[in-house]
């Protein structure tokens, strides 16, 4: 691996030490964020390496997370305004029991992966956001840099589609 300059084999360490961790997590929102396993690969490593370039402006080691993930969301935001995805149907990736997406095997599981999966993305980043990282209202706000009121505006209108897709 080609260090950046000024970068010792300690710097490399400390940021396998914080980013080798959050890889998995990377990736599954990535994938949640563009439905293609090759996308999320590349908008990870991607974002690994615009984290490397930048690892100084970390402020601490327990923001290394959410510091994460707004880079990976801004590198999809790039990936797409350089080109076009193509949409995937949701009932051939449900069929490929892709690893990436949540393991099941209960029809009710199976029902809200497809509902979630076919919501916009405005209403499932900050649903998935809160149901598979854990993120308060307030953490949600500042990862998307929306408002308070919107992002509740915005869970709510997700769970109201999930609920209008599962009856």
């Amino acid at each position: 691996m080609i260090q950046p300059m000024g970068r010792s084999p300690y710097h490399e360490r400390q940021f396998e030490r914080l980013c080798a961790p959050q890889k998995a997590d990377l990736l599954r929102y990535a994938f949640w964020l563009c439905r293609d396993r090759a996308v999320a690969e590349d908008i990870v490593q991607e974002a690994l390496l615009r984290a490397w370039k930048s690892i100084d402006t970390l402020e601490s080691a327990a923001a290394v997370k959410p510091w994460l993930l707004t880079i990976v969301r801004r590198e999809f935001a790039r990936t797409f305004e350089r080109k076009r995805l193509e949409t995937v149907d949701v009932a051939a990736l449900e069929a490929s029991h892709d690893p990436a997406l949540a393991s099941g095997g209960d029809a009710e599981v199976e029902d809200m992966r497809e509902a979630m999966l076919g919501l916009e993305p405005l209403y499932r980043e900050p649903l998935v956001l809160q149901v598979l990282f854990g993120y308060s209202t307030a953490e949600i706000a500042a990862h998307l840099e929306i408002s308070l009121p919107a992002v509740l505006t915005r869970l709510f209108r997700a769970r109201e589609k999930l609920r209008e897709a599962l009856k």
